[in-house]
């Protein structure tokens, strides 16, 4: 893929949030909005992309519930934030502690 058509494949100040997105899928909104957002979808392929995405896998409806992240992709992520040159040795270091803790459990 050309890496220059792909720059501008992103969400910007004029497009509506997800939410609003999601409810135009699925028909949960007022006349004047859903106006106002297939407008924007004839003009906006990361939108427009957003909204086939919600077509072809239905999101939950009602609240989400929400878990914290389990404390080693945590740290994974928190090392990769940090250092984006050493990201392949944390992970690497990460899954030989995984297995390491996993033999010491079937022990």
């Amino acid at each position: 893929m050309d890496k220059a058509k792909m720059t501008g494949f992103c969400k910007n100040g004029d497009c509506p949030p997800s939410n609003q997105l999601l409810a135009f899928q699925n028909g949960d909104l007022a006349q004047t909005q859903l106006s106002s957002i297939s407008r924007h979808l004839a003009n906006c392929e990361f939108c427009s992309a957003e909204v086939a995405f919600y077509s072809n896998y239905p999101q939950a409806e009602g609240p989400v519930e929400t878990s914290e992240i389990p404390a080693p992709l945590f740290e994974l992520a928190e090392a990769l934030l940090k250092n984006r040159h050493n990201g392949a040795r944390s992970l690497n270091s990460l899954l030989t502690e995984s297995k390491e803790l996993i033999a010491d459990s079937i022990k």
